[in-house]
Order: structure tokens, then C-alpha cells, then sequence
């Protein structure tokens, strides 16, 4: 294979406080989602010269969730070493230069946090987790040790680079420890002073206190013990260290005094266009890195991506020096990773991973970034080539952001720009104004449509007019009416049609983009008169000359429409399922025909290609309907999503699929050429290079893009077998069970505490699945919303840090136990006992507050009595007394009404208070406030059944809004059927459908207004339409095509029913269709059903199909003649027969010749009686064309494309018109020629001519007729297989004897004998796999007989016109071969330029030829000049044109194969052939033989 593809990689993992490394040499490692990405940086990074010194190499694959940490080894001999962690649980350490995994484990029970590999220790790598966990592995010996230090999460954790057995600890909550590994993770120094957490540790270079002057920090507290006097060991004196914490310091502590000794405060640093306001918490992630070579220097990160390098000698002076002051070079966001490189050449480079997507490398002399490298936070949704900017890749991607690639930059590879202001959503579709520079249109997935100038700093223009879903496509072209009824200067020459998700196409006027867009729908519904419902539109394509406009639908039809009223000229009924991508050829090739090809890619594997030349030049009255691809491509195991012509060839196509590979097709020989299998995921886009003809780029939901050469792939065809990727994709999309856990505390890790603005891992919480750098959402994908904004949103989390609870595992075992017993009680019921549940509850009282009341103390009650007396017979009641009412409000029970009110009042509020509503309204009734009753419960959302039913009483109007409140009550408890029925009790019958439909309650709502409202009322059709939508969105075909009986849509109803595919589907479809008067749907779907059942051989099954329809009478004789066909060649033996075929009685009987049992069964069966019948079936089959066949035509295909043109044959002879007739057989015969099928061909005319074609001759007379080339062409293809017969039974072993062959006793000629032969070849393999026959063998009578009319044969017009036609073909292959040697020797010398010292050399091409074969080449082929080619190609054609069109319109056989054939015949059978044949067949030989197989054997049979 050839090189490494180039890369735009996915984009480095966030919040991860080591998921990024390099070695000495040039080796840079980063962790994007689920693998980590090699890059070689340095002069062995194999760059093409002049562009900056690094290549992405490859990708460490293995793990099944986000990589959390990598790490190398960074001892000499194993740099080819590295370790990574991952959310999956595991450690894996790699072997970088066989890509793979060396030994794992997976000790760790929780999330991995944190990983380092000890540079004292080759083989000690070190993790943690986040619950405090740490594992201590050694490689070699598989040995781990497990360490419980503080029951805080980690967060990163350095291993000293001076003692072997110290490690560095940072934690969630700003503690800082320092182990012991050898001492079982004692505690060395707790180091306290951070209030937030730690991102980043980093150990002094120098051992020992001496290179930095600092005495103590100034204001630093003092150190505080842990617990216990710790004795100052040797191992923690002399040593600084630096931290670096979200609380927005750096600290830097001695190991000698265990205490702080300086801080560093990160400054607020003025950006352009604005200041920081240091009152608003900005985003903020400190990373550190203490330069090896410099200790006195300190590089950190800072709030918006600048790099800092602090100058440490000066304890009281907080100096700094800002990286790389020049515009555009520093990160625009947080940087999450430092490492440090030294390149081969010794230089001191430093690289940086940032929320910004992009990885740069900075000089450390000059602190000036070198080179960036840009990636891809989302699916690589789109591609697109800028036809005026040629060059200019734009790319749409899921994280909300365009990137446009200069890909014909000579100084930069990665010359990226990123857009995002205004996007917002992942960006699903691109297309470049074909006119106007600079101008992107994009379309994003939630529906916005909207212009880009690139070459400004503008935000982008946004139409008005939004889709409902999901834009698929944009493209450019004319525009159609009202908007192309304006004048010249008053309408755009380009408008922008977008095609969403809910199927409608958009025309935009991008001058007045903030006006509505015009659907296009209307104009097809007014210009077509169509009444029934518009297909569902996915996919629009304009041809390139702005005449046709191509819509691909989701029942996988296809539509062609003419420009500017869009009349409908064609409608291709091929897919059947979604249609995903449209591709019409391009108009500048040599063969300006091809320009009529349109490609089309959908949801099954195939690929179709259309020729629709004939249809849009004749430009049909009435729609025509094609049935019939010109070329099929099959290989893709999964849907097609993308389709692109190479605007450099003729006829070749690369295919995207979701089999996770591309495919190069050459459409006119219906081959596969290069296979790319570069992505790991499902692709999405693909796009030819305008500038490259050896170059394509390739994006998919892996976050890649790839450019790619067709030549130095390894495979030519896509994958057979299971679709890995599919399966993959549903495997790795499943959530894992996990086991059961305490509920955890609302902060965890880091990645859940910043903000929802930037990263995919952000929003976690909202998703089961494990969530990678963009994996969440139910494609695997969760991008960036905008980016760039300064200011953070509120964070999801308190900062105060928590403090777990230190618990033993034997607690935690106990408690799981208790929590599982407890869940399985749960499970079982309560069970009753028989005596209680016989017993009646007493009922609630209704005044439970005025009894308890009356229960007390017998002084309290004679108190109340006394009270009671004096407030009935005093006059005047005393304050006193007044007070004690309102306290006794029971006693309104007793008095008057008013304190009654009181006292039910009272009862009421308790009620309420004790979630008695019910009861509080009961005591509202007896009050007799029905109307307030009512209000309340409707305000607290308590309306009940009994109180609406008793609101009448309150008065109509009371009772129409108690009815609308319950309602609307029962819809907020989702009881929408209930609700409905309340509104229709108040003859709201209108609002109650709307309620049911937009709660997807189709049956009720269909009920309801088929049962109240007028049967030709809109809202009723509008029901079934809705329905029967959404129901064939979910596959219930049957169901949907009710819908739309219901509605009065029979076309749609037939449409959706025929989707299955199925030939009971389908038959059932065309009925429906007959029977609804669609006659034109109905005889396509009844020869659909007919051509599925074919596959199976189910002949008597397709005959009933092709009844169901009168039009269609024509193909029942086609498969009547394909029945019999089919039957003659299975008792020939020249098709396998197949015992699940079902006959016709009228096919078992095989007496008489073939043609005349044809016409009987036509006469008896089909009343096919007398020419003028003929004539009518003549007449309709002749309108039908079919493509010509290749070698990969399928057999069905091509017995039935063969058959109808033996039909036309026949109705031609029994109508007596045999020029007809002779022309359609030879169509027939070529046909069968064409594929290579040279049993098929012997087949038919051992059927329709067992005594050759002197009747024929008869038959046309003497006349010059307009069939005598036809027919002289016809005697010869007979003549040439009887002459491939004669010499295959003398190349049998031992020369069996045949019919052609005099022997003892005679064989007719078996299939195995008969099998299809390369007839390029035939030549060769003859002569050598024939053995010599015995000298008893000689020709029979009949042999002699057809050797004797091999004359005809030698026909020397034909040879001279065959032999310009293979000048033609041989000068098209040289250029083409001469322009992919160049492009091989270019791409062998960027290559070889720089060759990579810890990669093996690859070779760009095929492996060196032998010396055999190198000597060969250099005998038979010479350099040849362009000018020379030009010329030959010249005479050639001009050759060509001298010979008459009769000769050129029909085929010949190849005249030099036949007189290679006759010259073998000869060897093989001395005397059978005459001299004067011999001699004739080498003169031709000699004179015309000009290829290398053709000289070859004219120097064997000519000399």
C-alpha cells in the first residue's frame, strides 16, 4: 500500500489532565475519543518539502470508550512504548510501531482520572481513579499494587523524575500529597493551599532548593502536620514543585520544608475587541510544564489559550512573557495539555491541545508557534470543492463550525480557517455559489439555511425561512417561477434550493434573503396538474447545464423536471427505498453524452445509473416512467449516503457508504476499481479533488477526513460479508449494564462542571452512554454549540468540594446486601388478612377539627357552654367574648350563619393541608358557593368528575367553563382521550380532533369526526393524511395505504403499499391501483411484482401479475418466450435447472421446433391471433429500450433483456416483417455476446436457428434490403460459435467424440463444455490447454461443412474497422497509463525525498517486476511521444469515418480471433482446413495483428 493518507483527525480529548505525550525523536501521541492519534513530527516526519515537518502516522485502536490519559515511556530503547486509560476501565500499554496492544488491566473498579508512566521505572505505570483509588503495575512481571490514600477524586498525579518510589497527588478539592509507593502510599506531605482543583503537576527538573533564590513565601501559611511529627527523610529533601489549580494560581512548594514558598497569580490579560471583566469567573484550566533545560523558567496556560512563561529567580517580582505576541497564533480557549519534543535535529519544541480543536507547536528559543494542526469535533457531514476558489475544501461538521481547507496551499498542509458565528448546530450540508467567489451556502440540523462570504469576518447571512428538520442538500441553479417571471436585472442568475428533512425544497432569492423562500412544490402541483400527494423530497441535483433538475424522494423514486415551470419529463422508478444522494455526470468530458448520466444512491447497497439522454432530448407530452438502469453497481453491503463523478475522467465514480468504505467505480465497463478503507466508521461525504486526478477526500462520523489516492489502495471492491461496521455502530451504541451503586453526589468529575457551551463531554448527565470527545447523542455524536464566547454560563455543580466519608468495603458489601433484600420485599404485596379485609373502613369525617374539639377536657367544654350562652342572650357582646368565638370556631355550629362560615372555613383549610381537596369541596357545596367550589379546584388543578357533573347546577355557562378547565386539567395529567370527551359533551367537537391528532391519537380522532362532522369535511382528510404519514415513517404499510383510501388518495395509498419491495406487496398494490382507476401506477407495479417473482422462477405467479394490467400484455409474451426459453436450455443442459421453478402444463411440452411452440402457446393462451395483433404487440413492446449488456449484467436480467428482443423477433415474423425481424434477433445475439455468455448464445440459436439463417436469406430475397448487414452479421456470429464448438470438442481430454468429431459413438455438447470463455483470451488459453489429439480423431460431415463457410468470416472491411476501433482503445489506455505513471513517479519522489527512519520503506506502486519481466517490457514496448499518440489517434478515426454506417451500426465478430481459432483448428487436425483459408487467416493476421497477443501467435502460426 501506499502512504499514510492525510489526515484531519478528530479533535484532542477535553478536561483530561494528561491525554497527550511525546518522545525524543519526533513522536507525538494525542488521545480524540476512543484512540489516540500518532504524529511524527520533526525532518523524519516524511513532510513534502517546504510545507512544516509533520504527518499524522497512525492511530492506536483498541479501546471501546473515551481515552483518558496517554503517556510514553520515556526511557531510551523503549520510546516505541506508551500507556493509555480509558473510560472503559481499562489500562493498555502499545507497542507504537506494530500499533498494538502489549499487556493490559483492569484492576480499576471505578472511572480512571489520572495516568502517568514513572521516569525512574521502566516498566512502573502508575493510575488513579475517582474515588481515590491508585494502582501501582509493573509491566514485566505483571505485578500491581493497590494504594488508598485519601478518600478525595484525583485528578492528576506526576511520578517523581528523581526518586523512583515518590508520586505527586493532586485532588478535586486542592489537597496536594506526596507518597511513598514502597512504604504502601504513606504520606510524605500533605501540601495544603489550593481551594479548587488541581489540573496539573509538575516536578523541578534539577534536584536539590539551590537554583531558585527563594527563602519562604511571603504570605504562605505555616505547614501544616499531618497528625503526627514527620521525620524528614532523604527522599523529600531538595526537590521543588509546581501546581496549578482552577482557583487560578500556581504554586510552586519545597519538598525540603513540606510548605508553600511562592504563588503565582494567572493575570487577566486585555484581549482584542474587549477587556475582561475580573469580577465574571472565567473558564479556566492551568496546565503546567517546567522546561528540562531552563529550571528557573515556569510555562503555564492562562484563561483564554496563551501560553505564559514565568521567570522564577525573582520570588518578589511576578514577571511573565506572553507567547507568540503576533495576531491569529495563540489558542483562542482553554489549553488542557503542555508536552515537550526534542526533534532529531535537537530543537526544543512544545505542544499544546486546546477547547479550540487545534494542536500547535511552539519553538522554545523564539516562543513563536510553527505550525497548527487543526481537527474535527463531529461528524464530517459534508464536502465541497469551491468552483472559483479551485482548491478550497469547505467541510460541515457536527461540532458547529465550518472549516474551509486550502488543500492547494504549497507552504501549509493544514492550511485550515474555522467559521462559527451564527451556526449554532451541526452543519449538515454545504454547496459553493458556481458563479461568485468567496460565497458558502450552509444548512445545519436544525433546519437554517444561510450564506458565508469566506474571504470576511462578517457574520453570515440567515434566510428567513427555516425547514422543519434536518437540511439534507443545498444546491445552486436557475431560478423557477414567479421569481424567473422578472427581468434580467431584476432576479438572481443563481438561487439556492435547500431540501429538508420533512421533504419540502425551498428556492431562496439570495438578494432578498431575509424574504420568504418559495416552495417548489406548488409550482410542480400547478404546472403538472397533480392532485394526489406530493413524494416526500431527499435528495435535489441540477444538471449541469441548468436545464434539468433531478428529486430524489423517500419511496426511492426519482423525478425529472424541466426548468423554468417544472414540467415533469421523467420519473425513474428504481430504489425503493430513501433515496440519500444524486449525482449527475459532468459536461466537460471527451464523450459529451455522458453528460446525461445521473447516479443515484439510497438506502438498499446498489448503485443505479441512468442514461436519460434519449427521454430529455425527445421531450415527451406526457411523463415517461424508466424501470431500467443503464449500468448497476453492486458491492456496498450498507446504504449509499454520497456519490461524486472525478471531474478528470469519463465515466468514473466514487461512492461513500455506510459499510465504512469508498468505492471507485468505472460505470461504462460496470467495474470496481479501488476500494478505501481508511475511516473506522460510516461515511458520509466524498468528493473528487478538482486540482488532482489521483485524489479524493472522504469524511465520516469517525470525526475524520482523509484525502486518499485511488492507485495505492490495496483492494478494488468493498468488503462481502456481515456489515461489520453496522454491527459494530449497534453494539458500541448499547448502554452497558452496570453494576448497582450509591447514589454519588452531584460533583464528580471535572467534565461535568464546566459549562454546556463547548465540549461533547459536557453534557454527560443527559446521557446513558459512555460519552468520548463528540459521542452522546443517539448517533454517537454530540458536538460543540458556538465557540469563542468569553463569558461561562452557570455552572452545572457548587464549587464547594466534598468530602467523602471514608467507609470499609466490608460496610459497603453490608449495605448492597441490605438494599437488594430490601428491593426484593418491595416486590411482594402485602398480604391481606381474611378478618380485616372483611371489616368496613369507618368514613372520614367531615368535620374532624369541631369533634376533636369537643373531646377535650370537661373545663374546656364547660368553658365553651358558658361562652356558647353568653353570645346567644347578650345583647351587646364584650371584646372579650368576641375573642373567644373566634378561637371556639366550633361553636359556629351553634350560633349564627356568619360564624358558621367561619367554622367551615376553618375545616376547610384543613382539609387542604391534609390532601383532602374532595372533602374541603364538599363542605364548599353545603355552604352552597358552587361557582367558587368550582374556581378553586380549578386553580389547584382538582377538578373532579363529580364536581363538573354537579357545575349545571351553578348555571350553563359556569358549567361550559368547568368543563374547558377539566379538560385542559386532564391534558396536563395526560389524559387526552378523557379530555377529548369532556369537550365534545360542549359540542367543541373541532377543538377535540386537534387535541386527539396533536397527541398522536390518530384512531380516536378519526372516530370522533368520521362519527360529528360532515363527510367532506377537510379536517377529516387532513386526519387520515397525517396518520397515514406517520405510519409509513414507522414501516405499517398496510395500515397507511387505509389511511389513504380514507382520504381519497389512491395513487399514495398503491405508493406506499408497493415499499415493501415484496411480490405479494406489490401485487396487492397494483390491484389496489386498477381498481382506483391509476392504470399507469398499476401496470409498473404488476411488472415489478412480475420481475421479483422471476428471480424466484415463479412463472406462473409473474404471468398473474402481468394479467392484473391490459397494457401490459406485450411483457406477458415476453415471459411466456422467456418460460419456454428457460425450459429449452435446462433440457439442453445448458442452464441449471432449479426444482423450485413452477411451470406452466404449456411449457412441459417439447415437440416441434421452438419457434412454432412459441406461437401456439401465443395463440392458444394469449389469443395472439393473426398480424394485425402482432402488429398492436409489436408496436408497444418496440417503445421499450434496454441498456446494452456488460460482463457483470445478472442472468435474470440479461434472459429477459434477451427475450424481449427474441419477441420482438417473432411478432416481427408473423407480422411478415423480416427486416425487423432480423435486426431484433441479432440484438438478441449481441446482447448475449456482449455479457460474455457464449452458452446463452448457443442457446438461441440452437432455438431460433437449428439450420442456420439460410431461411432468413429467403425470406429478405434478393433485394438490397435495409436487414443485409444485419443480416450478413447474424450468419456470422452463427458461424463463429459453431466454430468455437468445433474447436473445444478437439480440445477435450482425449478428444471425446461429438457431434463434431467422428468416433465410435457420439455426446451432444454438455454445459461444463460449453462455459463461458474470455474471448480477449481465448486465444491463449486454447493453445495451451489443448491436448494433442489422437491420429484416430478426425472433423465429421458438418464440421468440414461450417469450416468450408468460415469464409465469411475473413471479412477485411470488418477487420480494418476493428483493427482502428482497438488503435482508439489502445490510445486512450497509453494516456491514461502515462498520466498515472507520472502521477506515481511525483508521488515516489515526495516520498523518497525524506524517508522515516522508524518505518519501514513503502513503495507507492505495484512490488518490482521480475528481471524476466523487465527484459520483456523493454523488447516489446518503446517510449512513446504524445505527439506521436495524437496522431495515431488521428488516423484512426479518420479511418473510421471512410467506412459505411451499415458496417459500424452492427456488431462483427472479431475477425483476428476467428482466424486464430480456424489457425488452432488446423494444428490440432491437420487437412481439414485448406490451404487458401490458412493462408487468408495469416495475411489478415500479419496485416492487422498489431497488439502484442496478436503478434505473438502471428510469429508462431506465420512463420
Amino acid at each position: 500500500m501506499g502512504p499514510e493518507p492525510l489526515t484531519l483527525p478528530p479533535s484532542p480529548n477535553w478536561y483530561c489532565t494528561r491525554c497527550s505525550d511525546a518522545v525524543p525523536g519526533g513522536l507525538f501521541g494525542f488521545a480524540a475519543r476512543t484512540s489516540v492519534f500518532l504524529v511524527r513530527v520533526g525532518p523524519g516526519a516524511g513532510a513534502i518539502p517546504g510545507t512544516p515537518p509533520f504527518r499524522v502516522v497512525g492511530e492506536l485502536v483498541g479501546h471501546t470508550e473515551r481515552v483518558s490519559g496517554f503517556t510514553f515511556s520515556h526511557h531510551p530503547g523503549q520510546y516505541n512504548l506508551c500507556a493509555t486509560s480509558s473510560d472503559d476501565g481499562t489500562v493498555k500499554i502499545w507497542d507504537v510501531e506494530t500499533k498494538t496492544v502489549v499487556t493490559e488491566h483492569a484492576l480499576h473498579q471505578h472511572t480512571i482520572s489520572a495516568l502517568h508512566w514513572s521516569p525512574r521505572v521502566k516498566d512502573l505505570i502508575v493510575s488513579g481513579d475517582e474515588k481515590g483509588v491508585i494502582f501501582c503495575y509493573w509491566m514485566n512481571r505483571s505485578d500491581s499494587q493497590r494504594l488508598f490514600v485519601e478518600p478525595r477524586t484525583i485528578f492528576c498525579l506526576t511520578c517523581s523524575p528523581h526518586h523512583e518510589d515518590l508520586v505527586a497527588i493532586g485532588y478535586k478539592d486542592g489537597i496536594v500529597v506526596i507518597i511513598d509507593i514502597s512504604k504502601k502510599g504513606e504520606v510524605i506531605h500533605r501540601l495544603r493551599g489550593h481551594d479548587d482543583e488541581i489540573h496539573s503537576i509538575a516536578w523541578c527538573p534539577l534536584l536539590g532548593e539551590d537554583c531558585l533564590s527563594i527563602n519562604q513565601e511571603e504570605n504562605s501559611e505555616p505547614a501544616i502536620p499531618n497528625g503526627k511529627v514527620v521525620a524528614q527523610t532523604a527522599e523529600a529533601k531538595g526537590c521543588y514543585l509546581a501546581t496549578g489549580s482552577k482557583d487560578q494560581t500556581i504554586r510552586i512548594w519545597s519538598c525540603t520544608r513540606g510548605r508553600g514558598v511562592m504563588t503565582l497569580k494567572i493575570p487577566f490579560l486585555k484581549r482584542r475587541g474587549g477587556a475582561v471583566d475580573p469580577t465574571v469567573k472565567e473558564r479556566l484550566w492551568l496546565t503546567l510544564y517546567w522546561p528540562e533545560n531552563q529550571p528557573t523558567q515556569l510555562v503555564s496556560s492562562c484563561f483564554g489559550g496563551e501560553l505564559l512563561l514565568w521567570d522564577l529567580t525573582q520570588s518578589w517580582r511576578r514577571k511573565y512573557t506572553l507567547f507568540s505576541a503576533s495576531e491569529g497564533q495563540n489558542h483562542s480557549r482553554i489549553v488542557f495539555n503542555l508536552c515537550p519534543l526534542q526533534t532529531e535535529d535537537d530543537k526544543q519544541l512544545l505542544l499544546s491541545t486546546s477547547m479550540d480543536r487545534d494542536v500547535k507547536c511552539w519553538d522554545m528559543a523564539t516562543l513563536e508557534c510553527c505550525w497548527t494542526l487543526p481537527s474535527l469535533g463531529g461528524f464530517a457531514y459534508s464536502l465541497a470543492f469551491s468552483p472559483e476558489d479551485t482548491g478550497y475544501l469547505a467541510i460541515g461538521v457536527g461540532d458547529g463550525m465550518i472549516r474551509v481547507w486550502n488543500a492547494s496551499s504549497k507552504k501549509n498542509n493544514y492550511d485550515v480557517k474555522n467559521f462559527w458565528q451564527g451556526v449554532k448546530s451541526k452543519v449538515t450540508a454545504l454547496c459553493w455559489h458556481p458563479k461568485k467567489e468567496h460565497c458558502l451556502a450552509f444548512g445545519t440540523d436544525d433546519g437554517k439555511v444561510g450564506l458565508y462570504d469566506t474571504y470576511s469576518n462578517k457574520p453570515p447571512q440567515i434566510s428567513s425561512t427555516y425547514h422543519k428538520k434536518t437540511v439534507y442538500t443545498l444546491a445552486w441553479g436557475p431560478p423557477v417561477s414567479p421569481m424567473s417571471l422578472e427581468g434580467e436585472g431584476d432576479r438572481p442568475s443563481f438561487t439556492l434550493y435547500s431540501c429538508g428533512g420533512e421533504g419540502i425544497v425551498f428556492q431562496h432569492n439570495p438578494w432578498k434573503f431575509s424574504g420568504e423562500a418559495f416552495d417548489i412544490n406548488r409550482l410542480i402541483r400547478d404546472t403538472n396538474a397533480i392532485k394526489y400527494k406530493l413524494p416526500v423530497h431527499t435528495e435535489i441535483s441540477w444538471k449541469a447545464d441548468g436545464k434539468f433538475l433531478a428529486l430524489g424522494n423517500e419511496d426511492g423514486s426519482i423525478e425529472i423536471f424541466q426548468v423554468p415551470n417544472l414540467k415533469l419529463m421523467c420519473t425513474i422508478q428504481q430504489h425503493h427505498k430513501l433515496l440519500n444522494t444524486l449525482s449527475w455526470h459532468h459536461e466537460h468530458g471527451s464523450q459529451p453524452e455522458l453528460s446525461y448520466l445521473l447516479a443515484s444512491g439510497s438506502n438498499n447497497a446498489v448503485i443505479y445509473v441512468h442514461n436519460l439522454k434519449t427521454v430529455l432530448e425527445n421531450n415527451p407530452e406526457s411523463p415517461v416512467t424508466i424501470t431500467e438502469p443503464f449500468r448497476t453497481l453492486s458491492g456496498h453491503t450498507a446504504k449509499i449516503t454520497c456519490l461524486a463523478w472525478s471531474p478528470h475522467h469519463d465515466g468514473v465514480l466514487v461512492s461513500a457508504s455506510y459499510d465504512g468504505t469508498a468505492q471507485v467505480w468505472d460505470i461504462l465497463r460496470e467495474q470496481p476499481l479501488h476500494n478505501f478503507r481508511g475511516h473506522r466508521g460510516r461515511l458520509l461525504c466524498v468528493v473528487w479533488s478538482p486540482l488532482d486526478p489521483e485524489c479524493i477526500y472522504s469524511g465520516a462520523d469517525d470525526f475524520c477526513v482523509y484525502r486518499w489516492l485511488p492507485s495505492a489502495q490495496d483492494h478494488s471492491r468493498p468488503p462481502q460479508g456481515k456489515k461489520s461496521i453496522e454491527l459494530e455502530k449497534k453494539r458500541l451504541s448499547q448502554p452497558k449494564p452496570k453494576p448497582k451503586k450509591k447514589k454519588k453526589p452531584a460533583s464528580q468529575m471535572p467534565v461535568k462542571q464546566e459549562s454546556s457551551e463547548g465540549n461533547e463531554e459536557e453534557n454527560t448527565k443527559e446521557s446513558a452512554v459512555p460519552v468520548e470527545n463528540g459521542v452522546s447523542d443517539p448517533e454517537g455524536e454530540e458536538e460543540a454549540q458556538e465557540p469563542g464566547v468569553p463569558c461561562e454560563l452557570a455552572p452545572v455543580v457548587p464549587r464547594e468540594p466534598v468530602i467523602y466519608t471514608p467507609t470499609s468495603s466490608s460496610c459497603e458489601k453490608s449495605k448492597a446486601t441490605i438494599s437488594n433484600k430490601t428491593a426484593l420485599l418491595k416486590k411482594e404485596p402485602p398480604k391481606e388478612k381474611p378478618e380485616a379485609s372483611m371489616k368496613k373502613r369507618k368514613a372520614r369525617s367531615m368535620l374532624p377539627l369541631s369533634t376533636s374539639l369537643d373531646h377535650r377536657s370537661k373545663e374546656e367544654l364547660h368553658h365553651d357552654c358558658l361562652v356558647l350562652a353568653t353570645a346567644t342572650h347578650c345583647r351587646e357582646l364584650n371584646e372579650d367574648v368576641s375573642v373567644d368565638l373566634e378561637e371556639r370556631f366550633h361553636l359556629g355550629l351553634f350560633t349564627d350563619r356568619d360564624t358558621l362560615y367561619r367554622m367551615i372555613e376553618t375545616e376547610g383549610k384543613g382539609h387542604l393541608e391534609n390532601g383532602h381537596p374532595e372533602l374541603f369541596h364538599q363542605l364548599m357545596l353545603w355552604k352552597g358557593d358552587l361557582q367558587g367550589v368550582l374556581q378553586t379546584a380549578a386553580e389547584r388543578g382538582e377538578l373532579t368528575d363529580n364536581l363538573v357533573a354537579m357545575a349545571p347546577v351553578a348555571g350553563y355557562h359556569v358549567w361550559l367553563w368547568a368543563v374547558e378547565a377539566f379538560a385542559k386539567q386532564l391534558c396536563f395529567q395526560d389524559q387526552y382521550v378523557k379530555a377529548a370527551s369532556h369537550l365534545l359533551s360542549i359540542h367543541k367537537v373541532y377543538e377535540a380532533v386537534e387535541l386527539l391528532k396533536s397527541n398522536h391519537f390518530y384512531r380516536e380522532a378519526i372516530a370522533v369526526a368520521k362519527a360529528r362532522l360532515r363527510p367532506e369535511d377537510p379536517v377529516l382528510k387532513d386526519l387520515y393524511l397525517s396518520w397515514g404519514a406517520v405510519l409509513e415513517r414507522d414501516g405499517h404499510y398496510a395500515v397507511a395505504a387505509k389511511c389513504y383510501l380514507g382520504a381519497t388518495s389512491p395513487f399514495d395509498a398503491a405508493k406506499v403499499l408497493a415499499k415493501k419491495g415484496d411480490a405479494a406487496s406489490l401485487r396487492t398494490a397494483a390491484e389496489l391501483a386498477a381498481i382506483t382507476g391509476e392504470s399507469e401506477l398499476s401496470a409498473l407495479l404488476a411488472l415489478r411484482c412480475a420481475q421479483e417473482l422471476l428471480q424466484a422462477r415463479n412463472w406462473v405467479g409473474a404471468q398473474e401479475a402481468l394479467q392484473l394490467h391490459t397494457s401490459l400484455q406485450g411483457q406477458r409474451l415476453v415471459f411466456c418466450l422467456l418460460e419456454l426459453l428457460c425450459r429449452h436450455l435446462e433440457e439442453k443442459q445448458l442452464l441449471e435447472a432449479r426444482g423450485s421453478s413452477s411451470y406452466h402444463t404449456w411449457a412441459t411440452d417439447t415437440e416441434g421446433p421452438f419457434v412454432q411452440r412459441v406461437t401456439s402457446v401465443w395463440k392458444s393462451v394469449f389469443s395472439l391471433d393473426g398480424p394485425g395483433q402482432c402488429r398492436a404487440a409489436l408496436q408497444r413492446l418496440q417503445d421499450i429500450k434496454y441498456p446494452p449488456a456488460t460482463n457483470n449484467t445478472p442472468s435474470t436480467q440479461l434472459l429477459l433483456h434477451i427475450c424481449h428482443d427474441l419477441t420482438l423477433a417473432v411478432l416481427s415474423q408473423q407480422a411478415a416483417s423480416w427486416d425487423e425481424a432480423v435486426q431484433a434477433l441479432l440484438r438478441a445475439v449481441v446482447r448475449s455476446y456482449d455479457s460474455g455468455n457464449f452458452t446463452i448464445m448457443q442457446g438461441v440459436y440452437s432455438a431460433f436457428l437449428p439450420d442456420g439463417c439460410d431461411h432468413l436469406r429467403d425470406k429478405l430475397g434478393d433485394r438490397q434490403s435495409s436487414a443485409a448487414p444485419a443480416l450478413r452479421s447474424l450468419e456470422a456470429f452463427f458461424t463463429y460459435g459453431r466454430l468455437y464448438e468445433i474447436w473445444w470438442s478437439l480440445s477435450r481430454p482425449c478428444s471425446e467424440p461429438s457431434v463434431w468429431v467422428r468416433a465410435d459413438h457420439g455426446k451432444t455438447l454438455s454445459a461444463e463444455q460449453s462455459q463461458q470463455v474470455d474471448k480477449a483470451s481465448a486465444e491463449e488459453t486454447g493453445s495451451e490447454a489443448a491436448c494433442q489429439p489422437e491420429p484416430s480423431v478426425r472433423l465429421s460431415e458438418e464440421s468440414e461443412c461450417v469450416l468450408s463457410t468460415c469464409q465469411e468470416l475473413f471479412s477485411e472491411t470488418h477487420a480494418s474497422l476493428q483493427n482502428a476501433q482497438r488503435t482508439v482503445a489502445q490510445v486512450q489506455e497509453t494516456l491514461a497509463e502515462m498520466i498515472h505513471q507520472h502521477r506515481k513517479s511525483l508521488l515516489c519522489k515526495s516520498t523518497a525525498s525524506v524517508p522515516s527512519k522508524n518505518e519501514p520503506d513503502q513503495e507507492t506502486g505495484a512490488p518490482p517486476a521480475s528481471p524476466q519481466s523487465q527484459c520483456n517490457s523493454k523488447e516489446e514496448s518503446e517510449p512513446v511521444t504524445l505527439p506521436e499518440l495524437t496522431r495515431r489517434l488521428t488516423e484512426a478515426n479518420q479511418r473510421m469515418a471512410k467506412f459505411p454506417e451499415s458496417i459500424k451500426t452492427w456488431p462483427f465478430p472479431d475477425v483476428l480471433e476467428c482466424c486464430l481459432v480456424l489457425l488452432h483448428i488446423g494444428s490440432q487436425c491437420p487437412g481439414c482446413v485448406t490451404q487458401e483459408l490458412q493462408q487468408q487467416a495469416q495475411e489478415l493476421l500479419r496485416k492487422y495483428g498489431s497488439t502484442k497477443v496478436h503478434g505473438r501467435h502471428c510469429r508462431t502460426f506465420c512463420t
